[in-house]
């Protein structure tokens, strides 16, 4: 029942609560006591929103995961490092939460369905054994900075805000990937990773308008 209940709690934070993240917000240089006006044309305003709403969804998903792995974990040290990489997912969703509110845009309508395909994912993974599901990070983290790097290609030049955040979540998946392969992540087969592949892409495409 206690799992239960928090597992609702986490449910519920991570669609429905505002995010407040631990660390400084990226699109704002330390520099700057307040965020510079919007140069962006109509057209790339709704382009960078349309981006930010997937990566939104990315972190919605990403809270999903962790917290279904975290509790199939066994391993005290392994829940540790799969709650504390949620943390840093927690500020990715605070940051693209703002952007999004700043470039008048919105999340996912479909967040709650995401949220249940990940956990899905998640729990599945860690029925496999630490190794793979160790393994199933390394492998999610690493295509997940490379949709990033791919939004970083398709994103407004003028869209620094938006740009900063983007490459510092890349940055912190990366480091994601690297702890999980450290703590002993397995490969997973060519098949599962094209699966999880075309899975992504149907996820991006269609909260790329929804």
């Amino acid at each position: 029942m206690d799992t239960l209940l928090n597992t609702a709690d986490q449910v519920l934070r991570t669609l429905w609560a505002p995010h407040h993240s631990r660390r400084s917000y990226p699109a704002r240089p330390a520099s700057a006591s307040a965020q510079a006006p919007s140069e962006l044309t109509p057209t790339e305003r709704q382009l960078s929103g349309a981006l930010m709403r997937v990566n939104h969804v990315g972190e919605v998903c990403a809270q999903a995961l962790y917290i279904a792995q975290g509790q199939i974990a066994h391993s005290p040290a392994l829940k540790a490092q799969f709650a504390e990489a949620a943390l840093d997912e927690v500020d990715h969703l605070a940051w693209t939460e703002q952007r999004l509110a700043e470039l008048g845009d919105r999340p996912s309508l479909l967040n709650p369905v995401w949220f249940a395909g990940a956990y899905a994912l998640g729990l599945l993974a860690g029925r496999m054994g630490e190794r793979v599901s160790l393994g199933f990070v390394v492998e999610t983290e690493k295509q997940v900075a490379e949709h990033l790097q791919s939004h970083l290609s398709r994103l407004p030049e003028k869209d620094r805000a938006s740009r900063r955040i983007v490459a510092q979540m890349k940055a912190d998946e990366l480091a994601h990937a690297r702890h999980a392969a450290q703590a002993g992540g397995v490969a997973l087969p060519g098949p599962v990773k094209w699966l999880m592949r075309s899975a992504a892409k149907v996820m991006t495409t269609v909260a790329h308008r929804i």
